[in-house]
């Protein structure tokens, strides 16, 4: 078992940053990619940035070049957010998937981007 808590979440006003982190717990040494994923009322929940224990990374097309993730040792995972926009808005997850294929989840935390 993987426990993940996600913490740095906020309202931020359109163009401003914020950072969310992620700190695991438990079998962190059975975790193969951690990520970030996001769902916004009404939308279905969609990955914004993953990172695998290789140091490889992927984004969502539409973060591309605001958002970045970083992960210390399998045990946090930060995803930096830049020139943040309205659409930005959702309740953002962070995620841990194992060697296995098992998938953990954070209970959230909202980010919202608004005048």
């Amino acid at each position: 078992q993987v426990q993940l808590v996600e913490s740095g979440g906020g309202l931020v006003q359109p163009g401003g940053s914020l950072r969310l982190s992620c700190a695991a717990s438990g079998s962190i040494f059975s975790v193969n990619v951690l990520a970030w994923y996001r769902q916004a009322p009404g939308k279905e929940r969609e990955l914004v940035a993953g990172i695998t224990s290789g140091g490889s990374t992927n984004y969502l097309s539409s973060v591309k070049g605001r958002f970045t993730i970083s992960s210390n040792a399998k045990n946090t995972v930060i995803l930096q957010m830049n020139s943040l926009k309205p659409e930005d808005t959702a309740v953002y997850y962070c995620a841990a998937v194992s060697y296995t294929g098992s998938a953990y989840w954070g209970q959230g935390t909202q980010v919202t981007v608004s005048s």
